[in-house]
């Protein structure tokens, strides 16, 4: 899909079936085009003054336009606490966008205006994240968590989306020593070590895995991992890194195998540049999981 944008409209109309209209509490720097407007068939109402937004007049544009959908761009600087929708409209979904590099400053000075909104949200964007360190960010989901615990938070910055998983996220102790990987846990370690590999550079970790050695490997390298399932029984991947152990590559593929390994990231010639690379401490032969495909569709 085309990215657009209300500078760069869509070459082709939107199909959206009936009237949007569109209640804009604030004008930004960059303003609704005319032509974005008629693309997506969208009538645009302007309220300058909080006092203005009441919902007999909010009514009043119902019955002159009577659209299909009606979307509200709230003013951030009025408060949330006295906004009222008729009795006849229904809130079918509230997103809050926030621009991370002024979030410190409002958070700080105006938190219970800023509290008041975020608390029904379903959804909380930060955007404007480029140039703020993780360690940062990390502080600006736990402020906005301990308002509202439900709501799912997304962080952008120029090129789209960042992964903001953290540590406290995961499902597993990472201070651990071995760190127990089981089943679909395993999964989430491996995405995460792929993502975030100096979370685990020099720690020891212990799992079940099903034993590979992909041709041309180096001696004294096999691949222990787990086969995975994104969406469907046809969508189906093998999850494994190297692993450096003589003991675990005697054993014929397929066979499942307890690992002990610790982990390194480093330079591996079949990655073709740096990646995770396991050094085992044990390799001893066991059962089947119960469950040995690991289910990511839940």
């Amino acid at each position: 899909m085309d990215s657009w944008t209300a500078e760069n409209p869509p070459s082709s109309p939107i199909r959206t079936s009936g009237t949007t209209l569109l209640i804009v509490c604030e004008e930004g720097e960059v303003e609704y085009g005319e032509r974005l407007l008629r693309q997506t068939n969208t009538v645009m109402e302007v309220f300058e003054n909080e006092e203005d937004l009441t919902p007999s007049a909010m009514m009043a544009l119902e019955v002159k336009y009577r659209p299909e959908r009606i979307l509200i761009e709230y003013n951030g600087m009025w408060n949330y606490k006295n906004f009222r929708l008729p009795r006849a409209w229904r809130l079918e979904q509230q997103i809050t966008v926030i621009d991370a590099s002024t979030f410190s400053v409002y958070f700080t000075n105006m938190r219970s205006l800023l509290a008041e909104q975020l608390r029904g949200s379903e959804l909380i964007m930060f955007n404007r994240c480029d140039g703020i360190d993780e360690k940062t960010l990390v502080s600006y989901k736990r402020n906005v968590k301990a308002i509202n615990q439900q709501a799912d938070l997304i962080f952008e910055d120029s090129n789209g989306e960042i992964d903001m998983t953290t540590e406290e996220d995961l499902p597993y102790d990472i201070h651990k020593e071995p760190i127990v990987l089981e089943d679909l846990n395993y999964g989430i370690w491996y995405l995460d070590a792929m993502e975030h590999p100096d979370r685990y550079d020099g720690k020891e970790i212990e799992y079940t895995g099903m034993v590979m050695v992909p041709d041309k490997f180096p001696k004294g390298y096999f691949v222990p991992g787990r086969m995975a399932m994104t969406c469907c029984a046809n969508d189906m991947s093998f999850l494994g890194y190297a692993c450096k152990s003589e003991q675990g590559k005697s054993f014929p593929e397929r066979t499942w195998v307890r690992v002990r390994a610790r982990v390194s990231y480093e330079s591996f010639s079949e990655y073709d540049g740096e990646g995770i690379v396991l050094y085992a401490e044990s390799v001893e032969e066991t059962r089947q999981p119960k469950e040995p495909v690991i289910n990511f569709a839940g």
